[in-house]
């Protein structure tokens, strides 16, 4: 039922997919990583939201969409005082219509350094 896409990201250790597809709905998850090594960028917010959102380009292509098909978006970040700067970035990346979007704030990610970690759905 549901198809794997290879997104061409560095794979997880953990049981997960970056990006599944059934019928014409993609599903997606990405974090600031280098999409090659599997390591967290360093730096401010900006930095590691501008990567994600690199990294969420990639595999909504390799799914066979743009950002234009994502339709909603999860951010999670580990500090609120980060919202302006991941807010700003964002809106290089995506036009109007926006998706549908959730902002939270949690104690803290997976992997240690990351301050952000986005899902989408996509309809392609």
């Amino acid at each position: 039922m549901i198809e794997v896409i290879d997104t061409g990201i560095a794979p997880s250790t953990a049981p997960v997919n970056d990006a599944v597809k059934a019928g014409n709905h993609v599903w997606l998850v990405v974090i600031a990583e280098d999409p090659v090594t599997g390591d967290i960028v360093t730096g401010d917010i900006e930095a590691q939201t501008r990567q994600a959102l690199k990294n969420l380009d990639q595999a909504v292509r390799a799914a066979g969409g743009t950002l234009a098909n994502i339709v909603q978006c999860h951010v999670f970040l580990t500090d609120r005082a980060d919202f302006k700067g991941m807010n700003k970035v964002y809106a290089e990346f995506f036009q109007k219509p926006y998706p549908v979007r959730a902002t939270v704030v949690v104690k803290e990610l997976i992997a240690e350094g990351l301050r952000i970690e986005i899902t989408a759905t996509a309809v392609i």
